[in-house]
């Protein structure tokens, strides 16, 4: 079995120190990496155990780093052990503001700098290619990442996204055209954030961009259903989402 060494690491960004979880595996070749964008309550226990379990199933570094670093290293509020219907009221009170103070052009600086990190440092030995994985808001950057800077990406994914194609100018989804990386989407049935005029105005860009892509609607799951550490969780399409995630980076599904 390959062993994972997991680490804290600063990367230096043009707003500041963005503190971020590394995961490396024994036998990393240094050529490609896989950088997270998490949901909005950031790096956790929860989060570092499914970087160690992506670095150990792909042979790849793993970033994750703390998209709210601004506010403070991770976690930016202090987090229950289990994130319930009761303690997600609280948090998000005091996340919203935090949240909306990450504008498109802030994430995207920062994304520049966090591939910057992966493919020059001498920690990850400099990877050639870079995947994306984001979940909840994670997903809609690692849209807007695919789009912004698309002669860096390989492929990215999105898991339960959150207002994906809405009709604002600033849309996630207007960057599709520009996207040369392959795409995966596993959308949430029971999703405000991302209800089903969404979903097609999604699919609707994908497919007229001609993008390669796969997105599937997972039924009977709600919005975080791969976050074990909340109530949102669900096992079985917690388990396909890993299954996707290994095809689109090239990896055998876990057995």
């Amino acid at each position: 079995m390959t062993s994972v060494r997991g680490t804290t690491v600063d990367i230096p960004t043009e707003d500041g120190t963005a503190d971020a979880y590394l995961a490396q595996p024994e036998t990393a070749t240094g050529r490609s990496a896989v950088l997270v964008f998490t949901d909005a309550f950031g790096p956790r226990p929860r989060v570092r155990s499914a970087a160690d379990r992506l670095a150990h199933e792909t042979g790849r570094t793993v970033l994750v780093p703390n998209l709210h670093y601004r506010h403070g290293r991770a976690p930016v509020v202090p987090l229950p052990e289990r994130i319930d219907e009761e303690s997600r009221g609280a948090l998000w009170r005091t996340l919203r503001p935090v949240l909306r103070s990450l504008t498109p052009v802030l994430a995207m600086r920062d994304a520049g700098a966090y591939l910057n990190w992966l493919t020059g440092s001498n920690s990850v030995a400099g990877a050639e290619s870079v995947a994306l994985v984001g979940y909840c808001v994670g997903a809609r950057l690692a849209l807007l990442t695919a789009g912004t800077y698309p002669e860096r990406v390989e492929s990215a994914a999105g898991f339960h996204g959150g207002r994906l194609a809405t009709e604002e100018p600033d849309s996630p989804h207007l960057v599709i055209p520009r996207i040369t990386a392959g795409l995966y989407f596993g959308h949430a049935d029971n999703d405000p954030s991302l209800p089903p005029d969404q979903i097609r105005r999604l699919e609707n860009a994908l497919a007229d961009s001609g993008v390669r892509h796969r997105s599937e609607v997972y039924a009977g799951v709600g919005h975080g259903f791969t976050q074990a550490d909340t109530d949102a969780y669900d096992k079985d399409a917690d388990e396909r989402h890993w299954a996707a995630l290994l095809d689109l980076l090239g990896h055998a599904a876990p057995s």
